[in-house]
């Protein structure tokens, strides 16, 4: 989404967890490409096989970014060092032998941490805003309000891509309608953090804005 017709006043990233989603996933990357932005998606593990292959390739095809959210969505801060390693190799794997890409970013599940999570995981983890778009009672045009009454220059925002969240998948245009008409540009995490001149490398941290 570039800014041509107006003055950009700041770049977001729009980010998406629990997919490759075989039906919500391409309605997504279909409202994207309409309106010629990216996304960062972080993708579950277990839901990366042969039916949802095709939709890794046309996110890398688009520009997206893909990132790590862990292999089966389960509390990471309750399992021992072996399993959270094991949760996040065994999807960065995944994503490596589909995508040839190496994830850079880790998302965790329910945003859910303690002190080992941190010890052991080592790709920089990232949270975000969020209109809490996984509750189905939660409206699509409220999704958008909560959206857009938070973001700012450098914001993270978290949204799902789940099977079947036809709310997201309905606010989604409205979204980033609303951040076009504010001004902003959407950008991958990857190009956030090297536009803002930020290592996202910090010890014990988790990204919400990047300033």
């Amino acid at each position: 989404m570039g800014c041509e017709k107006q003055k950009c006043i700041g770049q977001v990233a729009l980010t998406f967890d629990d997919g490759p989603a075989y039906t919500t996933t391409p309605q997504v990357l279909d409202i994207l490409e309409e309106h010629g932005v990216v996304a960062t998606f972080f993708l579950v593990g277990q839901c990366i096989e042969a039916i949802t292959e095709d939709i890794l390739m046309r996110q890398i095809h688009m520009g997206c970014e893909l990132a790590n959210h862990s292999f089966t969505h389960g509390h990471l801060n309750r399992m021992t060092r072996e399993e959270i390693c094991r949760e996040v190799e065994q999807t960065s794997a995944a994503i490596r032998r589909v995508a040839g890409v190496e994830p850079r970013f880790f998302r965790p599940p329910y945003i859910a941490l303690n002190d080992l999570m941190y010890d052991t995981i080592e790709l920089p983890f990232i949270k975000g805003i969020m209109a809490d778009d996984w509750l189905p009672e939660v409206s699509p045009k409220e999704r958008v309000r909560r959206i857009l009454d938070n973001v700012k220059d450098g914001t993270i925002i978290l949204l799902h891509d789940t099977e079947g969240n036809e709310g997201t998948v309905t606010a989604l245009p409205d979204i980033l309608a609303g951040l076009k008409q504010k001004g902003y540009q959407l950008v991958t995490l990857s190009q956030l953090f090297k536009n803002k001149g930020v290592d996202p490398k910090q010890k014990n941290y988790i990204w919400t804005h990047v300033i």
